[in-house]
């Protein structure tokens, strides 16, 4: 463990800020990322699949913890990163918006991104949508 700590701080350290559309382009490359959401007055980091509808973010879920936070408006964070498994490169994504049910009027598009829920028994069968209200990104290089 510390020689790979110490072989992370032997390489320059770049860090570049992304454009929203970067972010987007990225984004678009994943199908998996994390949501924040607070249950209860704590925060929970939940894993979701995932897919773009514009620039909103879209995943399925069933009744319960994800779709209660939804459902209510409320500000979530959600994140994406992909990097080396050495961590001496990467990205990271950061979206924060308001989250919410989708109406079934636009259930058909969200259907056709093939999101595959994380329960794969057929319960998840609501879609929520993230707005991104702020779209931020990081590369990192310690090449």
């Amino acid at each position: 463990m510390v020689d790979r700590m110490a072989d992370l701080s032997n390489g320059t350290p770049h860090l570049e800020s992304l454009s929203r559309e970067e972010c987007l382009r990225l984004l678009r490359t994943q199908s998996v990322g994390r949501i924040g959401i607070t249950v209860k007055a704590l925060p929970v980091v939940l894993p979701i699949n995932f897919g773009l509808l514009g620039e909103s973010i879209v995943f399925r879920t069933s009744q319960g913890t994800k779709l209660d936070s939804a459902t209510n408006k409320t500000v979530v964070a959600f994140e994406v990163d992909d990097y080396e498994p050495d961590g001496r490169s990467g990205w990271s994504v950061l979206v924060v918006g308001s989250a919410s049910k989708m109406p079934v009027d636009e259930v058909n598009d969200a259907e056709e991104l093939a999101i595959e829920a994380w329960p794969l028994d057929g319960r998840a069968s609501q879609f929520v949508r993230i707005e991104g209200s702020q779209i931020t990104g990081r590369r990192f290089d310690r090449s």
